[in-house]
């Protein structure tokens, strides 16, 4: 029974990363974390799965591995939230949403190059 139950969270949090990956609101990487976790506690194959998909490559493997990033992938990952977010600051039909918007992505960055270390390449 504990194992159907992660096995389910693991789906719901890795289809929600994959929403995260066109919507810059939801969070992909953590996302995709909490879905290696509860595979990992539910199914060796879905876990081996997961780790093996382009998906998790791209957006979790190094900081898996490392729990840190490269400086180049960083920038990559804040241009790609720069456009993102300015399309839905943008778009935004209330000012406080775009405030929030704003200040999300102002965190965000932060975050990034701030706490987040950089991988020595």
């Amino acid at each position: 029974m504990k194992s159907l139950f992660y096995l389910i969270a693991g789906c719901m949090s890795f289809a929600a990363g994959l929403i995260g990956i066109v919507l810059p609101v939801i969070p992909t990487t953590p996302l995709l974390l909490l879905a290696g976790f509860c595979f990992a506690r539910s199914s060796k194959r879905f876990e081996k799965w997961l780790r093996s998909s382009n998906i998790y490559q791209f957006y979790v493997a190094d900081y898996a591995e490392s729990k840190s990033i490269s400086a180049s992938r960083k920038k990559k990952i804040v241009l790609q939230i720069y456009l993102l977010m300015g399309i839905s600051i943008y778009f935004a039909p209330l000012i406080w949403v775009k405030i929030g918007l704003f200040c999300l992505t102002l965190f965000i960055t932060y975050y990034l190059f701030r706490v987040i270390p950089d991988k020595e390449e």
